[in-house]
């Protein structure tokens, strides 16, 4: 298996001179040093590929053991040209992607990781009109998943595998995407295609996507309660 994080953006909303995912936690670390200690519990280094694009030096000096590909037109598009820049060099293996804002409990990927087959990462928690959100056909798979899904049955959080067998298809379809989509219109299509890619409910554990301010203090309020309880 391998790893791609996402880490080409702007972050504009989030207010920070660097890219989010260089942003420093309350525990002193950044969301990219959460993110590969819990990768690596399972894969190596060499196995963790980051997208860069917005001040790729400073995310590259800061993990300068791991592996990097350049989206060269990061300024002009979304998540769907980075997934695809890094799925293109990721060979013919089961890959786990995750957007480079999130905060998660190490316990997420190891739900995801132990999924045989494609699948996403859903908190089934009540959510608002800017998050993506999904709903499923009859056999339990994924049939929708944007912002604008009706009838949701929760929230996508950013945190996705897809399995070596459908990742031709998964590249057919972000081939095809705007410059503006989200990764998660080529999920939307490739299932038109025919992938199957089914929900890991994570709604036990904490995760969250950075995106504001409120965000971030959401994330550290949580940070500095795990690691009282880590303490008694």
């Amino acid at each position: 298996m391998r790893a791609v994080i996402l880490g080409a953006g702007f972050g504009s909303r989030l207010g920070k001179p660097l890219p989010k995912p260089l942003t420093v936690l309350s525990s002193g670390e950044t969301i990219m040093e959460r993110q590969v200690a819990a990768l690596t519990r399972f894969l190596t280094t060499d196995d963790v590929m980051v997208v860069v694009g917005f001040k790729k030096e400073s995310i590259m000096e800061a993990f300068s053991n791991l592996t990097y590909v350049f989206n060269d037109v990061f300024d002009k598009t979304n998540t769907a040209k980075s997934l695809l820049c890094g799925l293109r060099k990721t060979g013919s293996e089961d890959v786990m992607w995750l957007n480079g804002d999130v905060i998660f409990d190490p316990e997420v990927v190891d739900r995801i990781h132990g999924f045989e087959g494609s699948c996403m990462a859903v908190n089934t928690s009540s959510v608002g009109e800017e998050e993506v959100k999904y709903n499923v056909q009859s056999d339990g798979s994924i049939r929708e998943v944007s912002k604008t899904v009706d009838d949701p049955l929760g929230e996508s959080v950013g945190v996705n595998k897809i399995a070596a067998a459908d990742v031709p298809l998964l590249l057919e379809a972000l081939e095809q995407c705007g410059a503006d989509d989200y990764f998660e219109r080529g999920i939307e299509l490739a299932i038109a295609k025919g992938l199957r890619i089914h929900p890991v409910d994570i709604t036990d554990m904490f995760c969250v996507e950075v995106d504001t301010g409120e965000d971030l203090e959401r994330a550290n309020k949580w940070l500095s309660e795990a690691a009282r309880k880590a303490r008694r």
